[in-house]
This record gives structure tokens, sequence and C-alpha cells, in this order.
């Protein structure tokens, strides 16, 4: 089944230029990147981005870092979308992540861990909504 995810290639990345070797890493997967964008999160774009995370105790951390530099903001789509990017992301402690994967590869540690990519359906729906209102995306 065809469908789309969000992708966010966080700070950490974009610092270190791996913008590309990531996303030749999604195509090689057989995800098609269909929109993308660099911007700088706001922290009231990434506090709202992560309200879920609101209670915990690591939110302040986790805004202030992806407000700390540029992220790549991306719909990726293809077959199984989601649990495929969650597959090649790799688990979110790069210490556990499988060989290969992006955050096996690229991650500096659990927090700084490169990429961001859509837990569900529903909320890849929410969250390419949230950076993609305001143009048409077309596969």
């Amino acid at each position: 089944m065809t469908e789309r995810t969000l992708s966010i290639i966080k700070p950490d990345a974009t610092r270190r230029n791996l913008t590309g070797a990531i996303n030749s890493k999604i195509e090689q997967s057989g995800l098609r990147i269909i929109a993308q964008k660099r911007i700088q999160l706001t922290d009231d774009q990434a506090g709202r981005f992560y309200d879920v995370h609101k209670e915990r105790p690591f939110y302040g951390e986790l805004v202030a870092f992806m407000t700390s530099g540029p992220v790549v903001v991306q719909v990726l789509e293809g077959d199984n979308a989601v649990k495929k990017y969650r597959d090649i992301m790799g688990d979110t402690n790069p210490a556990n992540a499988a060989p290969g994967t992006i955050r096996a590869e690229y991650a500096e540690n659990i927090g700084a861990n490169s990429v961001h990519g859509s837990d569900s359906a529903d909320n890849a729906e929410r969250e390419i909504d949230f950076f993609f209102s305001d143009i048409e995306l077309v596969g």
C-alpha cells in the first residue's frame, strides 16, 4: 500500500552536511522524496510539533536541540512508507541500531540521532500537514 511519511533530518546531521548521504539511503530503500525544504525551526514551531512530549523531562532539551540549527523536512512516499522509513532510520538509540541504518551510521547519540520519522500513518498525516499544508503534494 502506497503511503506517505514525514522525515526530518535533524540539526546534528545538517551541521555535518549529511543531507545527501541520508537522502541516498532513503532513495536506495525504494522510498521517493516528493517534497523537501530546509528550514530553521522557531521555538514556537518546535514546541508545537513536539507538543505530545510536553510533560516529558526531555521536552525542553528537545525543543532547544531542534532549533539549534537548520533542519530538512521531507515527505517520503512508497509502499508501507512509515514502517519502511522507521526500519531505515534504525533504533532511537544508535547503540542499538542495526548496521547500515541511518542512526547506526550517522547519529552522534540518543538525542542527536540525525533523523525523525513519523511513528504511525495517522501521525504522518498530521506531521506532513504541519510542515507542508501550504503546498499540494503530488507523487
